[in-house]
């Protein structure tokens, strides 16, 4: 090797071997720094040909059948809706079991026949609450489905159709008084479930829907 020649490597020394796996630093012009923000990074390159505008997405982020709508239809919701009447019946007996219980037995010391009997009261009222709202749930649900299909739409009507007759048919060992009561109660339970659904249309806002 030459040390006389400033240093510099030559072709057969190890730096110029290097040299050919290392990337050369880009280089960029003054005007194409300008425009890179210094806060508030985008995750794009703004070097990329994309306007990043383009890719902010506005929209709920889930993919849906050609003509579906984003809320869900009578026969999805059919499932929680009762789950919930179940459980919301079940927590509803048995605190009011447990009130009867202690109501029945206030005049007993603290022992075990007290607590057997305050037990069975809370495990039958909400077994009795649970199958009661559960049953109901289940006519309401199932008349829903069927006036959906029917109708082929989803609105307040097949809900205010679906609750009354689930009243006249859930009412309906009790005779015609029964049952026309029954349907009353329905009407107007379902009335307003969907008074309250459009209340915000009501009052002039957009309504949201989940």
């Amino acid at each position: 090797m030459d040390k006389e020649s400033g240093g510099s490597p030559t072709p057969g020394s190890g730096g110029a071997f290097a040299s050919l796996f290392r990337s050369p630093a880009p280089a960029y012009s003054n005007s194409e720094l300008a425009g890179v923000p210094l806060s508030g990074m985008s995750p794009l390159s703004p070097y990329l040909n994309v306007d990043p505008k383009y890719l902010i997405q506005d929209t709920d982020e889930f993919i849906l059948p050609t003509g579906a709508n984003k809320t869900r239809g009578r026969f999805e919701l059919a499932f929680f809706t009762i789950g919930s009447c179940c459980m919301t019946g079940a927590v509803f007996g048995a605190i009011t079991g447990l009130r009867m219980g202690l109501s029945e037995t206030r005049n007993m010391a603290w022992s075990k026949p007290r607590n057997v009997q305050i037990l069975n009261l809370v495990t039958r009222q909400g077994a009795t609450w649970a199958n009661t709202l559960g049953s109901v749930a289940l006519l309401y649900s199932t008349f829903g489905v069927i006036i959906e299909k029917i109708r082929g739409a989803e609105d307040d009507l097949n809900t205010m159709a679906a609750g009354t007759m689930t009243g006249i048919l859930y009412k309906s060992p009790g005779g015609l008084r029964g049952a026309f009561r029954g349907g009353v109660v329905g009407f107007a339970l379902s009335g307003l479930y969907a008074l309250y659904n459009n209340w915000d249309h009501l009052k002039g806002s957009s309504p949201t829907r989940y």
